[in-house]
């Protein structure tokens, strides 16, 4: 029985060695052809940050002219639904500033009437987290040709590439009929955006449906800077979300950094007390076993008593 168990496992190990070597001779004599996404997919640009490395911090100025960017164009349509309005102290705003910003946000507080039962609305507090531009799901789809609109409060964790991603997708709407990949290759009739959507090749399939939201230089007017480019607005709203990703990320490199500096520390302390401790520490073996001597000769005279020979 165990005999014809043992054939069978044989039987089944060779089937399966051949399948997996007749794959892949099928893959190297015929891989798989290359889809129209491929082509014309690109990854997201690079994108430098005052927050990017272990030692990062964020640019006060740049997250609230990303906040003004989300205000003014952003907000028509995506929630922020794990940020509130008392985190905005960690952009520089105070707490009489906070306070109007939540008083004056378009978008009111979902609530019920204490008189009536009714749902109604309230002006936000600063304790409110920032209310979703619609209502549930269906509204959202309704207004925006089906597709729903995602939270940004973590894309830039969410998406492959970060704030490159967000950056890069801000900036990438490309006309389908003249766009040129990099080996000029121009866009299939099949890979052209339907109605409603449009072409962007940041995107994974090419085509999405929001629309470009930044179009033009001086859409969002800076205190300091009437008219910004479209590139420079992409770059600060794009630093924005790394903050309401990671609001935490300065006090995380901080604490990063006093714990690195303590361990090293610690093992340079740890080094000079065992030089200190057994530096003058002479290391002797001692035979143990068998052959230690008092071990043989219980050895000799338990054999002698037994009248063992050898």
């Amino acid at each position: 029985m165990r005999f014809i168990l043992g054939l069978i496992g044989a039987i089944f190990a060779l089937a399966l060695t051949c399948s997996l070597f007749s794959g892949l001779k099928t893959y190297m004599n015929s891989p798989p052809a290359e889809t129209v996404t491929d082509q014309f997919h690109l990854e997201p640009r690079h994108l430098a940050l005052s927050s990017d490395g272990p030692l990062g911090k964020f640019d006060k100025a740049q997250l609230q002219r990303g906040f003004q960017i989300y205000t003014e164009v952003c907000s028509a349509c995506h929630s922020l639904n794990f940020v509130s309005f008392r985190d905005l102290k960690g952009l520089g705003y105070n707490d009489a500033e906070i306070k109007k910003i939540a008083s004056d946000w378009k978008t009111q507080v979902p609530s019920i009437n204490p008189d009536t039962g009714e749902a109604s609305g309230r002006k936000a507090l600063p304790s409110d987290h920032f209310p979703a531009p619609f209502p549930n799901e269906v509204a959202a789809r309704a207004a925006n040709n089906n597709a729903l609109p995602p939270d940004l409060s973590l894309i830039t964790k969410a998406r492959e590439g970060g704030a490159a991603y967000v950056y890069s997708l801000l900036t990438g709407y490309r006309n389908a009929d003249t766009y040129r990949n990099e080996k000029g290759q121009p866009v299939p009739a099949t890979a052209k955006p339907p109605q409603n959507l449009h072409f962007n090749p940041y995107f994974a399939n090419l085509n999405l449906a929001m629309p470009p939201p930044l179009t033009s230089a001086g859409q969002v007017s800076y205190a300091d800077n009437p008219k910004p480019s479209v590139d420079q607005m992409a770059k600060d709203v794009a630093a924005f979300l790394v903050w309401t990703a990671e609001p935490k990320l300065e006090s995380r490199h901080a604490a990063g950094l006093a714990v690195s500096i303590f361990l090293l520390f610690a093992a340079v302390l740890g080094y000079l007390a065992y030089q200190q401790v057994w530096h003058d520490a002479k290391r002797e073996v001692r035979v143990t076993g068998v052959l230690e001597p008092q071990n043989q000769a219980k050895s000799r005279r338990a054999k002698a008593k037994g009248g063992v020979v050898g």
